[in-house]
Formats: structure tokens, sequence, C-alpha cells
């Protein structure tokens, strides 16, 4: 089989051959390797889930600009992560007052971990 691959605009021509017949893969595989499932999230508080921030996703926590005790208004953002190089604020879904803080700078969270919890 020839295949054409473009390295930092060269083209480059190249010849490969299979040692063993490739397994005709199942229906609807698109070519994803199978990886093992993350570790769910830390147990969460307990409380509604407007009341529970969780982390929309993978990162880390950068700053966090609020501290247990402060009022909180619904939108306002409560903590900043960083995913890819890029930020991402949590904000607050609804008014309340800051009760805990679950998470500090520097800490690694997953997806779905709780950040922080409101009164």
């Amino acid at each position: 089989m020839k295949l054409r691959i473009t390295i930092e605009n060269r083209v480059y021509e190249v010849e490969v051959e299979a040692s063993e017949p490739e397994p005709t893969p199942p229906p609807g595989f698109f070519g994803l390797a199978a990886t093992p499932a993350a570790p769910p999230p830390p147990a969460a508080p307990s409380g509604s889930s407007e009341k529970v921030a969780r982390s929309p996703v993978a990162g880390v926590v950068v700053k966090v600009l609020l501290e247990p005790g402060q009022k909180v208004e619904s939108g306002q953002p409560v903590m900043v992560l960083e995913a890819m190089k890029m930020e991402t604020n949590v904000a607050a879904a609804s008014a309340g007052v800051l009760k805990a803080v679950l998470v500090k700078p520097g800490e690694a969270v997953q997806g779905g971990q709780a950040l922080f919890e409101l009164e």
C-alpha cells in the first residue's frame, strides 16, 4: 500500500506492507483504541446539584477568586481552571454564600469533580 505523508510542507511517498492481514473491524468501529476508564471523581458533598459546582473539564485549578463566607451572585466566577492551555471560569449556578472550596490552586481535577459548595 502506498501512502503520501506531508511533513513541514514536504511531501513523502512511502510504501507500506502489512506482515499479517488486518482483522476486519466490527460494525460501527471508528479506529479508536480502547482505553481504560478513568477513575470516578471523588465523592461529592451532599446537597442539591445547584449548590455544588462541578468541574466541566479535566484540568488544573489556576485561581480561586473567592473565599468561604463571601456572597456569590448567580453567574459570578468563583475559580479558574486550565485545560489544554485554555482557561475556563467556573461560575456559581445560583446566588448564595460560598460554603466551602473543595480544591486549591495547582490541584489537578477530573471532569465532574466537585469544586465548591454554596449555602
